[in-house]
């Protein structure tokens, strides 16, 4: 995991139906590693974003803003870690994330995580707030010839003071890469007929838990991540 931490990276996203996981992993056995954490295979991560009062890191999002931001403060639970994130995505696209180790999750920007958000972006404390909890399990595997790592997502729900919504049969696979690379994960998909797809886990929740919010130009992604759940299509 050292060698391919990939904090300045390309995303490649795909959206798979939960029943296929078992054998994708079997076909995958010769190429990757899995990461192990204490004897966990699968890993919690539970994590906070933060946004302003008029959800504009949302909205930069759905416009298709390029060199935008999310903020979060992320809890590794089987590592028993915490820390404050900043991911930018720039006009290359490319993600670059940054982040610092923060003791607790109080819900607020404070110390070196305030320095590092003024570092790396315009924001500051006061103009964020917390919205909403991304919790979900994740498999991480890990290219045992190129820096290569393909997370996947499954057991996905969010919530906040009032609202907890689950994600049901969705499991959200992303390559994550220095650069494009032969990928043993892309050429599997690329052999069941799985498309390209994505939808941030950030801009799902929100559209979830606040059904006011403007959302209109995300609901191609929303109707394909529908079939997708119902096992209509692999992904799209």
């Amino acid at each position: 995991m050292d060698s391919v931490k990939l904090m300045d990276r390309t995303d490649i996203k795909f959206l798979i139906h939960s029943s296929i996981l078992p054998s994708l992993l079997t076909e995958l056995d010769q190429s990757y590693r899995i990461l192990d954490v204490n004897g966990n295979r699968i890993s919690r991560y539970e994590s906070l974003y933060f946004d302003t009062p008029g959800f504009d890191l949302f909205h930069n999002h759905r416009r298709g803003k390029l060199n935008r931001y999310k903020v979060r403060i992320r809890k590794y639970v089987e590592s028993e870690l915490n820390f404050f994130e900043v991911k930018f995505k720039n006009n290359k696209g490319r993600t670059i994330k940054d982040r610092v180790k923060q003791k607790v999750i109080d819900g607020s920007i404070q110390d070196k995580a305030e320095g590092l958000l003024k570092e790396k972006t315009s924001l500051v404390p006061d103009s964020l707030e917390p919205k909403l909890w991304v919790n979900y399990s994740r498999i991480t595997l890990v290219n045992k010839h190129s820096p290569e790592r393909v997370t996947l997502d499954l057991n996905l729900h969010f919530k906040n003071n009032d609202i907890l919504k689950n994600v049901e049969n969705l499991v959200i696979a992303e390559v994550k890469q220095d650069k494009a690379v032969a990928s043993p994960f892309i050429r599997l998909m690329r052999k069941h007929h799985v498309r390209e797809g994505s939808i941030s886990k950030y801009c799902f929740g929100v559209i979830s838990l606040f059904e006011k919010i403007k959302h209109n130009n995300f609901k191609p992604k929303l109707i394909s991540l529908k079939k997708v759940t119902h096992g209509i299509i692999a992904s799209s």
